[in-house]
């Protein structure tokens, strides 16, 4: 176990609150990506059109240090909705279909911590917003899809520099290239994953700055008609070291690490798909570990 002034520096430093609400304190800050919330068909972008995509979520979970150890007392939980706008255009770009979106995420969260002088503490608000204006997607019947693009992260979220138990923002902004492809086959078997690389900026209130990370949704199913089963989850490892003041911050750059699976099933009745998943945290460093609930509905309108 850390020795305590070690933790405590951890928590003051960090923001744990997200987009979607998973937070985390391997860096400053959270996840801004709310992984696991892709699963079933994750690489097929839809025909040209509007399309409205509500993530609704739970998380719950307990601080792990450098070693995968419990650090008592310190926990967090939240409730999130995350809004998502996509529109694929008519147009094409090297031959694939140009799309755009746009995520609006709130968040509720609750933090417990055994620190004198922040305690335990709730928050509620806007989180980071995402924007993609280059979405591109491929089809090669009659198995394969492929959709590339890349993210960015605003902070718009609620943020306090001295206080994490009341914030819902990371405070600085992010870049995310994402690979995603899914291989549907006649027999209705499915193998789907988005890859993503996010690149931070500083913290410029701190002069903190997070490490990179690589991180992944993946998806095996099989579909029956209108309903789909499958094992899904996600993985995520940080490339760098977090830096404050330029300097490595700990013997391992604070780098974080997380594999979680469980069970999602799908079905679609008139031109809606209602997704449900669960994923337990597992080989959690620099991290919490937890439980995560999705409630997925997707709509053209």
């Amino acid at each position: 176990r850390k020795p305590m002034n070690t933790v405590q520096s951890i928590l003051l430093l960090a923001v744990p609150a997200l987009l979607a609400g998973t937070p985390v304190l391997a860096k400053e800050g959270p996840d801004q990506y709310p992984n696991g919330s892709e699963n079933f068909m994750a690489g097929a972008l839809p025909p040209p059109g509007n399309y409205f995509i509500n993530y609704l979520g739970y998380y719950q979970g307990d601080y792990r240090d450098n070693d995968g150890h419990k650090v008592p007392g310190l926990n967090v939980s939240a409730t999130f909705d995350a809004l998502r706008f996509i529109h694929v255009t008519n147009q094409k770009i090297f031959g694939g279909d140009w799309a755009v979106h746009a995520i609006v995420p709130l968040v509720s969260q609750r933090m417990h911590t055994p620190f004198p002088g922040i305690g335990n503490g709730s928050v509620f608000g806007l989180g980071d917003i995402v924007i993609d204006p280059l979405i591109i997607g491929w089809h090669f019947p009659p198995d394969w899809h492929l959709t590339v693009g890349v993210d960015i992260y605003l902070p718009t979220g609620k943020y306090s520099k001295s206080n994490p138990t009341d914030s819902v923002g990371a405070n600085y902004y992010s870049f995310e290239p994402i690979f995603a492809f899914t291989y549907l086959n006649q027999g209705g078997f499915e193998a789907s994953a988005k890859l993503m690389y996010n690149l931070k900026t500083k913290n410029l209130d701190t002069d903190y700055q997070s490490g990179n990370e690589f991180h992944m949704d993946y998806l095996i199913g099989q579909h029956f008609g209108p309903w789909a089963v499958g094992l899904a989850g996600y993985y995520l490892r940080q490339t760098t070291d977090d830096q404050v003041n330029g300097q490595k911050v700990g013997p391992d750059g604070r780098r974080g690490q997380v594999f979680a699976y469980g069970p999602a099933i799908k079905y679609d009745y008139k031109g809606m798909s209602f997704v449900g998943s669960w994923n337990h945290e597992s080989s959690v460093d620099n991290r919490f570990q937890g439980n995560k609930f999705f409630f997925k509905w997707v709509t053209a309108f």
